[in-house]
């Protein structure tokens, strides 16, 4: 039986799933990693990196395949938490991609073998996106096998089922997985360095790590077409944001997420990864090699089945002994479609160490490392129309978002007013809105009112599109200012009001948000 939905509301299921989602993250969160004094110990906290593949089964006798790519979290030994997305790859719908949060449980079955189930919900679309998405709303649940191989991490594999509840995709096929685990000392709450550590143990090592605003430009050849043969635009701005860890002083692995910002294909939106060489000229020189592949598509931008591969060289110059600028020059192409762009790329990077540990560690062993205030929020963000023409249909429907939202917030006394940078991703999840994705960037302050209450501002631009919301050539802002209430030492709900609004677009909006924050301390070398 299928359920049709009143496209101005979410159904009751879409609301009690994105709610059961929020009160797994409060339960797993509250319970994960306990406060230290000086003379504890600071456990190691496992992170997975996990990539899957799968291909989907739509109506028509149609596939699609797709990849997936999610950042897990050890919250206990059998359960991990963290978020998620799949993009297509295969097939004739690139640009279908889709972001959300992931859970899992497994239990071991002997030291290499183990079980595991898990769930994701999340939301987008694409290529398509209002018959096959609906509202946008994935849910996707898996069980299956995985074996570790001591050394070069974890394969899997095992069956998934993937449904859009408002539209017409349900599909149960069989998955592969590959899982790269490691793991770094995270404190629970905001954590201040003890000034005299009881220990002074061997101090650990540290792992190399960049973070990247990415300003990219596609000169694009007149021989590319759209996806529906119209001529393509010569060119097309993207705006994202870049990730590298370093396995050595050379090599690195790299993500990188970006959205259409400039030109004439707002909606299209590229997830990458890969791995790169980096080569020193001089103490603050350097020339970096890379290449990567993943999902790209939306806006038009033909990229067949969306399988995007790059290529490309950079000069990265330090300006100071944390910030770098990187030019960028390289070649994309889409093999199994017309899509190819000369790349232009300007790159703010943030070089930072963190540090690597295995077992429990002392204060005194991270001595090196300064404690960094960091946020975490799982956040609901509802669309109200505020221009006649802000979206091309349903336009007295509101939206509503689905998202993270992460926060790292500079220096200063735990109880007094702070800055903060922040960065989000949200996608439709209900609102005829499906394959609707925005990525944005910006600065807030925070303001304690009461010990248990404060207030917040925050200002964030970047790039959105797609679901037939008018904005222009992907160019948005938003501003915020929120209440909220602190639950413990490292839980506390938020609620935002604020305006969104696209730069050459019709796109204007009230925003009503609801997020559940967590605050945790990491660790970044002095």
């Amino acid at each position: 039986m299928h359920f049709q939905a009143n496209p101005a509301h979410p159904t009751l299921r879409q609301i009690s799933m994105v709610g059961a989602s929020l009160i797994f993250s409060a339960s797993c969160l509250a319970q994960s990693l306990p406060a230290v004094s000086p003379a504890d110990t600071l456990p190691p906290v496992s992170t997975t990196w996990r990539l899957t593949d799968e291909t989907w089964k739509l109506p028509a006798g149609e596939t699609m395949g797709m990849v997936g790519g999610s950042l897990l979290f050890d919250v206990t030994k059998q359960v991990k938490l963290g978020v998620g997305t799949y993009g297509a790859v295969r097939g004739d719908r690139g640009g279908f991609i889709t972001l959300g949060l992931a859970a899992e449980v497994s239990q071991p079955i002997s030291n290499n073998w183990s079980t595991q189930a898990g769930l994701f919900v999340g939301g987008g679309g694409g290529r398509g996106g209002a018959s096959l998405a609906g509202g946008g709303l994935m849910l996707r649940s898996h069980a299956g096998l995985s074996y570790d191989t001591q050394g070069f991490g974890k394969l899997g594999f095992g069956v998934s089922h993937v449904s859009f509840p408002s539209g017409v995709i349900q599909s149960t096929q069989p998955y592969l997985q590959y899982d790269y685990p490691f793991s770094s000392p995270i404190a629970s709450g905001w954590r201040s360095a003890p000034s005299n550590p009881l220990t002074a143990d061997t101090p650990l090592l540290s792992k190399p790590q960049e973070f990247s605003l990415v300003y990219r430009h596609y000169s694009i050849p007149g021989s590319v077409v759209q996806d529906r043969g119209a001529p393509q635009h010569s060119n097309l701005q993207l705006m994202g944001v870049e990730w590298l860890s370093y396995l050595d002083d050379r090599w690195f692995l790299k993500l990188e997420a970006e959205g259409a910002m400039g030109g004439k294909n707002s909606g299209y939106m590229q997830i990458l990864t890969g791995a790169g060489y980096r080569l020193p000229l001089s103490a603050s020189t350097a020339i970096k090699l890379h290449v990567a592949a993943g999902p790209a598509g939306g806006g038009s931008v033909d990229t067949g089945g969306g399988l995007l591969l790059d290529a490309g060289i950079a000069l990265q110059q330090k300006i100071t002994r944390s910030t770098a600028l990187e030019l960028s020059l390289g070649q994309v192409r889409a093999p199994s479609a017309s899509f190819k762009a000369n790349s232009l790329a300007l790159k703010l990077n943030h070089q930072f160490g963190i540090p690597s540990a295995n077992s429990d560690v002392s204060w005194g062993a991270l001595a090196a490392f300064e404690p960094q205030s960091l946020r975490v929020r799982t956040v609901n963000q509802t669309y109200l129309k505020d221009s006649p023409n802000w979206r091309a249909n349903n336009v007295n429907t509101s939206v509503q978002n689905l998202g993270v939202q992460l926060d790292y917030f500079l220096p200063g006394e735990p109880n007094a007013s702070r800055f903060f940078l922040t960065g989000q991703g949200l996608a439709a999840y209900a609102g005829k809105a499906g394959a609707y994705m925005t990525g944005l960037v910006g600065a807030g302050v925070q303001v304690p009112v009461t010990a248990d209450w404060f207030v917040e501002g925050e200002g964030l631009v970047g790039a959105a599109g797609g679901g037939g919301l008018a904005v222009g050539n992907g160019l948005v802002s938003q501003v915020n200012a929120g209440v909220g209430y602190r639950l413990s030492k490292s839980l506390a709900l938020m609620g935002t009001a604020g305006y969104m609004a696209a730069m050459s677009g019709d796109f204007r909006s009230k925003v009503l948000g609801l997020s559940l924050t967590y605050q945790f301390t990491g660790f970044a070398e002095k």
